[in-house]
C-alpha cells in the first residue's frame, strides 16, 4: 500500500502531505469539499476599495494632489476614510503605481526648439 501511495505521489508530482490533505478533504465533504475555494486569513484593508477606486479616479484628473497629505486629508473630508501618511504612500506610490504631484507648468518664454534639442541630447547619452 505505502508502494502505491509512493508511485502516486511521483506521478502526481506532489509532496505526501498534500496528497493526505486532500484524501482527508475529500473524505470529509466529498468533491464539493476539494473543490471550495477558501478565503485568505489576515486583516482587511484599512481603506476600501471602493474608496481606492474613488481615488484612483481622482489621481488620475489634470489638477492632481499637492502631496500624499493632502491625499489624506481629501479621503478624510470627501469619503470619511481616516488613514495616515504612511499608508496612503504605499497605496498610491506601490499598489496604484502613481503620484500625487501635478507637472510643473511650463513657461511661455521657452522656446520649444530649445527643448527638443534638450531631449535629443538627453537620449543619445
Amino acid at each position: 500500500m505505502v508502494k502505491q501511495f509512493l508511485k502516486r505521489q511521483k506521478l502526481i508530482g506532489r509532496n505526501r502531505v498534500t496528497l493526505h490533505k486532500w484524501i482527508r478533504q475529500y473524505k470529509a465533504g466529498g468533491i464539493e469539499g476539494l473543490l471550495q475555494q477558501k478565503s485568505s486569513p489576515g486583516r482587511p484593508r484599512t481603506i476600501p476599495t471602493w474608496a481606492e477606486k474613488a481615488l484612483s479616479k481622482r489621481l488620475h484628473e489634470p489638477q492632481g494632489f499637492n502631496g500624499y497629505q493632502e491625499i489624506v486629508e481629501w479621503l478624510e473630508q470627501n469619503l470619511g476614510v481616516n488613514s495616515c501618511y504612511k499608508t496612503i504612500h504605499k497605496l498610491v506610490y506601490y499598489r496604484l503605481e502613481s503620484c500625487p504631484k501635478v507637472p510643473r507648468p511650463k513657461s511661455s518664454e521657452q522656446s520649444q526648439a530649445k527643448v527638443e534639442a534638450l531631449k535629443k541630447t538627453l537620449q543619445t547619452t
